[in-house]
């Protein structure tokens, strides 16, 4: 399927996946909000007078080329809310992850952005995700420094393959707990089906803004890949809801039906290049196995299900070696 953007795009669409902020950052200028521009990309619009109670609030798109539906979500709800900019009661930050993949409607140019956000980068350390991450690091850590203990960093994407839970998150298992509940209370709100608390860094920009920044974190997964201007909003009407509450300092609305939680129980690690998976390209996402079920071979070692039942996420072995190729989890709540 291609998703290199469509032509003819709504205008708030086309601007922010260009990481155009003319019109909007101006909206809030005229509001009276210091308004930034730190690199290409990335927009922060902060209160005139800083306010330690007031939350600060990252929202990232665009991390993958190829996810486009947040893009299009986050388009039209900022679009708007800089029209009643008044309205905005957080310091934001607004990150279009990667710009060059999206204009060529790929899902990164060398390497996989989202593995990029760690000290130790191995081979990709000279790829060009690897210099991206490096700006959006220095630009995230200048965002959050001296801002007060409310930190949220919502990472959005969407998911390559179909999965049992269409709306899903990860979330660090670090988070403190009073933040971690304020954080799966909003993602209930937002529509998600299921949450998978996630033990260690992938490399991934939720978990580093979680670990070393102080954020209240999650790559938020809503729904499938699509088109840029073919993606169907609907899907997303729960989750633009509940960002749009978010940043005009409302209150979370309690779920529908609360998400499933699940535990982490092992990451399926490719080591070399004799790495296989049992599970096939085409595995939708929470797809349950049985306790002895072969996950993956990887020349002596193999991984195998370990409890009664586990459910594969994100298998994927064309990941580079040392870079994990899925998660097993387990049912906790």
């Amino acid at each position: 399927m291609s998703t290199a953007p469509a032509a003819g795009l709504p205008e708030a669409v086309r601007a922010l996946a260009e990481a155009d902020f003319g019109a909007v950052a101006q909206r809030f200028r005229d509001a009276g909000f210091v308004v930034g521009l730190p690199a290409s990309g990335i927009l922060t619009v902060r209160a005139a007078t800083p306010d330690a109670d007031r939350p600060s609030v990252l929202v990232s798109v665009g991390v993958h080329g190829d996810e486009t539906g947040p893009i299009e979500m986050v388009a039209y709800l900022v679009d708007a809310l800089s029209r009643s900019a008044s309205t905005l009661a957080v310091d934001l930050m607004l990150c279009v992850g990667h710009i060059d993949a999206i204009r060529a409607g790929k899902r990164f140019i060398d390497a996989d952005l989202n593995r990029m956000f760690r000290a130790e980068r191995g081979s990709l350390a000279g790829t060009f995700e690897a210099g991206r991450a490096d700006v959006l690091i220095e630009a995230t850590r200048a965002f959050f420094e001296g801002s007060g203990p409310a930190r949220w960093h919502l990472d959005l994407h969407t998911a390559i393959r179909p999965s049992h839970y269409p709306m899903f998150a990860i979330v660090p298992e670090l988070i403190a707990d009073a933040a971690r509940e304020g954080l799966i209370g909003w993602l209930g709100e937002a529509g998600i089906e299921a949450i998978i608390m996630n033990p260690e860094s992938a490399g991934t920009y939720s978990y580093f803004t979680a670990e070393h920044l102080g954020a209240a974190s999650s790559t938020v997964e809503l729904g499938r890949v699509g088109t840029l201007g073919q993606n169907d909003l609907s899907q997303f009407a729960a989750a633009s809801s509940a960002l749009d509450r978010l940043l005009r300092g409302q209150p979370t609305q309690p779920a529908t039906a609360p998400p499933r939680v699940f535990a982490t129980a092992q990451s399926i690690i490719k080591l070399s290049d004799a790495f296989s998976m049992q599970v096939g390209r085409e595995t939708w996402n929470f797809t349950p196995m049985q306790k002895g079920d072969v996950i993956a071979q990887d020349g002596a070692t193999t991984y195998t299900v370990q409890h009664d039942e586990e459910l594969v996420v994100f298998p994927n072995p064309d990941v580079r070696v040392g870079l994990r190729a899925g998660i097993m989890v387990v049912r906790i709540g």
